[in-house]
């Protein structure tokens, strides 16, 4: 018997809704386990110690736009993300971790990543640096922003 492509939580749905003479594409992903905050509140939480917020995104997109204030920036797709998690939270698998990228996409499958690892508090950041459906976004916001130096 050979095993499904994608399991339950993995499933993308992709619908689209008629707007006028084009469309407009939307995302639908299973519900997020964890929890979710606006990105004042995020902003808010990195700066007072509260959380330790992650900027997943790439290296270039961070050259782009700068990192968040307060946030910390691990590219997702390294090797050893979790790992380099980890660390950042000296090994504390409960502590508060809020996680942000462009749009919230990332945030939510690496959130997910996590909490599958052992990680068990969680936070998403859906609004992301750009925007998205969750809200105007960091950048939007006014929010501070560092530049990367890497």
């Amino acid at each position: 018997m050979s095993q499904p492509l994608l399991s339950r939580r993995s499933f993308v749905v992709v619908t689209f809704a008629a707007a006028g003479a084009g469309g407009i594409w939307y995302l639908n992903r299973l519900p997020f386990d964890g929890q979710a905050i606006l990105v004042s509140q995020a902003y808010a939480a990195a700066i007072a110690g509260d959380i330790t917020l992650i900027d997943i995104r790439r290296p270039d997109e961070w050259r782009a736009t700068g990192i968040g204030e307060g946030a910390w920036g691990i590219d997702l797709r390294d090797d050893n993300f979790i790992e380099q998690v980890e660390a950042l939270v000296d090994h504390q698998r409960d502590a508060p971790i809020a996680l942000i990228c462009a749009r919230g996409v990332r945030s939510n499958r690496t959130g997910q990543r996590l909490l599958d690892a052992g990680f068990t508090n969680i936070i998403d950041v859906p609004e992301g640096m750009l925007g998205s459906s969750s809200g105007p976004g960091w950048l939007s916001q006014g929010l501070p922003v560092v530049d990367y130096q890497g």
